[in-house]
């Protein structure tokens, strides 16, 4: 420090008075500079270490809306406190490459309840969770530039609104709120920035995008996907018909995306994790839920798109009807009795000449296994839909339908590691991640069409597997065979 490198008894009474005022000026500034200090360009918490962060930050600039769906202790609420501590002071770094406001703005910020909010959200930003002004100004938001602090009634220690000087002058202005009042936490409200931390009930999310609209805002939802793949969850991750999602961007992160946790950390994390919250907790993928019907990590089970030796017998499984038809392939690894899902058909409201065109496209000599109520059900003026399908060339057969004796054999292959899917097959995950069973224990029969064709496959379609067959050239005296 300074005062080392002075020797104090050369100095004066006033020099020494002068000097303690200038040596808690240094401590003041360091305390209320927080700012400057985060994702710096060396050491060992350097920005560059911090891939996923950078990507959030980046994607504020095409993107008004941003979800960082992340581990816990990776930094999303520090990484989104940050940005919001740029806009609402101005003072951009060099490096910043995300969406800039030229003007002071109005932000809201809001976790679960106010407690929550005080103690996060607020502790983060402003630095104190307690009602003695000289504490506020430690946190994100730099202390010279508080102008105003407005305490929030009834909740010791907590604030409701703060003012923020701008560079450009003028005062921002940050309100925290809690997912507690509802769609009333926007009263009044026409917003440049959103922040919910943690996920939000989905009416204060849909309302949250309206207020954000006069004003060309963007929104940051940053949460721990604990609850599932919630409606929410699914609307946020799920793209549209042409397979994009526009205006959005969803992030993830995980412990491996951060220098900041060392092995023994995470072990020690890890241990204490119940084992379906594991992915969530650890990687920021949505957790599967006291209820999942396959309570495997989809960790243990995705594998990358690889090329299928030809040698590998194929077969699919089919679930049909107007609204979904699905289909899922298979093919089996005799050596190691391994079976990988690597291709998957998800349409609804066709013609059965469509759905038979996209399951021929990947192979018209692999045989399936069909739902058996295809046999007696309609789709148009009273056609039997197994009898439409065979006459369309599908190789087809009804499928055993023991449902639970279904689903153990399908939880059989993925708990010993002879299941894996293709991470292609979207869809798949899609109905995996909310395949579930309510209070009750009934199978919840909503989004579930690749479950039921993935047990049709398993439970009946493998052992009508087989491999494309072989064209031999003919000879002068043969004519052209399939072997």
């Amino acid at each position: 420090m300074l005062a080392d490198a002075i020797d104090l008894s050369t100095l004066t009474h006033d020099q020494r008075v002068e000097l303690a005022s200038l040596l808690d000026e240094v401590v003041r500034r360091q305390r209320t500079r927080l700012l400057q200090t985060m994702f710096p360009a060396t050491g060992p918490l350097r920005r560059e270490l911090y891939p996923k962060h950078l990507e959030f930050f980046r994607a504020g600039k095409n993107n008004s809306e941003r979800v960082f769906m992340a581990g816990n202790r990776v930094g999303k609420t520090v990484a989104a406190g940050t940005e919001v501590s740029y806009h609402l002071t101005g003072k951009y770094p060099d490096w910043w490459e995300g969406h800039r406001f030229n003007k002071p703005i109005r932000a809201l910020a809001s976790g679960d309840t106010h407690e929550t909010t005080r103690d996060i959200l607020q502790l983060k930003l402003v630095g104190s969770t307690t009602d003695k002004p000289e504490k506020y100004g430690t946190g994100l938001i730099p202390g010279d530039d508080i102008t105003g602090i407005v305490p929030r009634a009834h909740v010791k220690g907590a604030i409701e609104r703060v003012t923020v000087r701008h560079v450009s002058g003028g005062e921002s202005e940050l309100w925290l709120r809690s997912y507690e009042q509802g769609r009333e936490i926007f009263q009044g409200f026409e917003l440049d920035v959103l922040w919910p931390d943690e996920e939000c009930p989905e009416d204060v999310y849909e309302e949250g995008q309206v207020r954000l609209m006069t004003r060309n805002g963007i929104s940051m939802l940053t949460f721990t996907p604990l609850n599932g793949l919630t409606p929410l969850v699914q609307a946020l991750t799920s793209p549209d018909p042409d397979g994009k999602i526009i205006g959005r961007a969803v992030i993830q992160c995980g412990w491996d995306d951060v220098p900041h946790l060392s092995k023994e950390a995470k072990d020690k994390l890890l241990s204490k994790l119940m084992p379906h919250q594991r992915d969530a907790r650890t990687k920021g993928i949505p957790a599967l839920g006291s209820g999942a019907i396959y309570p495997v990590p989809e960790s243990d089970i995705v594998v990358e798109d690889f090329a299928l030796p030809e040698f590998w017998p194929k077969a699919y499984g089919m679930d049909v009807g107007w609204n979904r038809t699905a289909s899922i392939w298979g093919a089996l690894n005799r050596d190691t009795d391994v079976l990988y899902l690597y291709s998957e058909h998800y349409r609804g409201q066709a013609e059965p000449s469509i759905h038979a065109a996209a399951v021929k496209a990947r192979g018209d000599w692999i045989n399936g296994a069909i739902d058996p109520a295809s046999r007696g059900r309609s789709q148009k003026d009273g056609e039997q839909l197994l009898d439409a399908y065979q006459q369309l060339g599908l190789n087809l057969s009804l499928a055993d339908n023991g449902v639970e004796s279904g689903l153990y054999e399908v939880w059989e292959r993925m708990s010993t590691g002879r299941l894996k899917v293709f991470k292609s097959c979207r869809h798949w995950f899609d109905e995996y991640r909310i395949y579930r069973r309510d209070d009750k224990g009934r199978i919840v029969k909503e989004n579930d069409h690749l479950m039921d064709a993935t047990r049709y496959l398993i439970k009946t379609g493998i052992s009508m597997a087989r491999t494309k067959p072989r064209i031999t050239k003919p000879t002068s005296a043969t004519s052209w065979r399939t072997i």
